[in-house]
C-alpha cells in the first residue's frame, strides 16, 4: 500500500526556516510528480510547489518565489519542502500528495488537487511572533 506522511511542520518566528519531508512507503516516489500543497484557515487548499519524476521544481504559489525550493531523495524515498524567510501567511497545514498518472518531464502548468491520487495527512506549520 502506497503511503505518504509528512513531517517537519512546527512553530518559527518570521524570517525563520523549516525543512518539511514527504516519505514514502509501498512504491518508490521516483515514480511520480510530488505536490506540496497548503491550507491556511478558512481558506481554500492551494498549491506550492511541484517536482517533476525528472526532478524539474515548479512554483505555483507566488509567495513562494524566491523562499520555498523542493528537492528529491531517492536513497531515502523522500520529497523535502524547504522554507526560508518565513512569513505570517505561510501559516498552514501543508500536504503531500503524489501524481500517480504522472507524464512528461515537468509538473503542468496547473496544480489540480484532482491528479493527485494519494495524499498525506498534512503537518502543521505556524509562523508567528
Amino acid at each position: 500500500q502506497f503511503n505518504l506522511v509528512e513531517s517537519g511542520g512546527g512553530v518559527m518566528h518570521p524570517g525563520g526556516s523549516l525543512r518539511l519531508s514527504c516519505t514514502a512507503t509501498g512504491s518508490a516516489l521516483d515514480a511520480y510528480n510530488i505536490g506540496w500543497f497548503r491550507q491556511a484557515p478558512g481558506k481554500n487548499r492551494e498549491p506550492v510547489i511541484c517536482i517533476s519524476r525528472d526532478d524539474i521544481s515548479t512554483i505555483y504559489a507566488e509567495s513562494a518565489e524566491g523562499r520555498f525550493t523542493i528537492h528529491r531523495d531517492s536513497t531515502k524515498n523522500t520529497v523535502y519542502l524547504q522554507m526560508n524567510d518565513l512569513k505570517l501567511e505561510d501559516t498552514a497545514v501543508y500536504y503531500c500528495a503524489a501524481d500517480l498518472y504522472s507524464t512528461g518531464h515537468y509538473c503542468p502548468n496547473e496544480l489540480q488537487m484532482i491528479d493527485f491520487g494519494s495524499w498525506g495527512l498534512g503537518t502543521q506549520v505556524t509562523v508567528s511572533y
